[in-house]
């Protein structure tokens, strides 16, 4: 399970061998709920949340990393365990293939998922609305259009043709949301993706939601032993974990779908964000609203993933280390 803490004021310490998490009440008394350390995976704090270092010291015991979320979701910091299981030979092979056309192959494979979920998406969206098909069919078509031209790219280093494949994706993704915005209720569309703020309330829940995928992304590579700032297509910035930006992509999807359903099934409201300068953030009620469906979503319901039955977080740590092994066993990358 992940413990989720977003609530001002919530403090978590160790008490009888477990965690404990502490709110004051209006009445000044404490309240507190203990969790067994085993079955913690992760913890996830906002800001105006604390922990004890003893809670700390128990994280790492037990293999629990610690993910410090900005307000809009966005991972400002973790404490990781020792116990990674990184080796050198992986990151060796990961540099060596950001430099030749594996790299290229990855970015195509990646992107490509990625525009196949859209389409699907779309065209599910056609199959229940068929006063829109018209628009939801040429939605589709383009891009479907766009995913041909990115699986078709050729040269010898992604560098090369990285701006046009960024222009198909980020064309792509604009067709998307244009598309998610027109179906969804009349009093929640929005005009186009925004971020830092976000300028909507659907906007809102969804960067929460990719910050908190960034977030499971990342581990799910430093689990695999892969480095997480060697990526292949989004910039080698300093401090920029370009490989996360890069394998996130075919899964971004799993927020958008958690989103959309809470919006189209009515669930959310306006007492689950604050408006703030510039625009609107998701509220503690907001987040404890997105988190206990998001961690459903990837944490307990499962669909079928190579011929077994799977939760979506299971299948993001098994890409992630098919993908380092895929660096190391044959020099290919494939």
């Amino acid at each position: 399970m992940q413990l989720h803490l977003n609530t001002y004021g919530l403090y978590l310490h160790v008490k009888d061998a477990m965690f404990d998490i502490r709110k004051k009440q209006e009445n000044g008394i404490w309240s507190s709920t203990s969790v067994a350390a085993h079955k913690v995976k992760s913890i996830w704090l906002n800001k105006g949340t604390a922990l004890s270092a003893d809670a700390v010291a128990l994280a790492l015991q037990h293999n629990v990393d610690i993910v410090f979320l900005e307000n809009n979701g966005t991972p400002l910091g973790r404490v990781w365990h020792s116990k990674l299981g990184s080796t050198t030979l992986i990151r060796k092979r990961q540099l060596e293939a950001s430099l030749d056309g594996r790299a290229l192959e990855w970015v195509k494979k990646w992107l490509c998922a990625k525009l196949d979920n859209q389409a699907d998406f779309v065209r599910d969206l056609k199959k229940h609305r068929p006063q829109h098909a018209d628009f939801l069919a040429d939605k589709v078509m383009r891009i479907e259009q766009l995913r041909s031209q990115i699986a078709n790219a050729t040269a010898p280093q992604v560098d090369q043709i990285a701006q046009s494949l960024q222009g198909w994706e980020g064309t792509s993704g604009r067709l998307y949301f244009e598309t998610i915005a027109y179906v969804i209720p009349k009093a929640w569309q929005f005009s186009g993706r925004s971020s830092r703020p976000a300028k909507d309330p659907f906007n809102a829940f969804l960067n929460y939601a990719y910050g908190v995928l960034y977030a499971r992304v990342e581990r799910s590579l430093m689990l695999a032993g892969l480095d997480p700032f060697v990526g292949f297509l989004h910039r080698d910035d300093y401090n920029f974990k370009s490989l996360v930006y890069d394998f996130i992509e075919p899964y971004r999807f799993w927020a958008d779908k958690v989103v959309f359903t809470l919006f189209s099934g009515k669930k959310v409201n306006q007492t689950h964000t604050d408006d703030v300068t510039g625009g609107v953030s998701l509220n503690s009620e907001g987040k404890k609203l997105l988190m206990e469906h998001y961690n459903t979503y990837l944490e307990e319901d499962v669909i079928r993933y190579n011929g077994r039955n799977r939760t979506r977080a299971t299948i993001l740590q098994l890409d992630a280390h098919q993908f380092a092994q895929s660096l190391i066993s044959d020099g290919t990358g494939q």
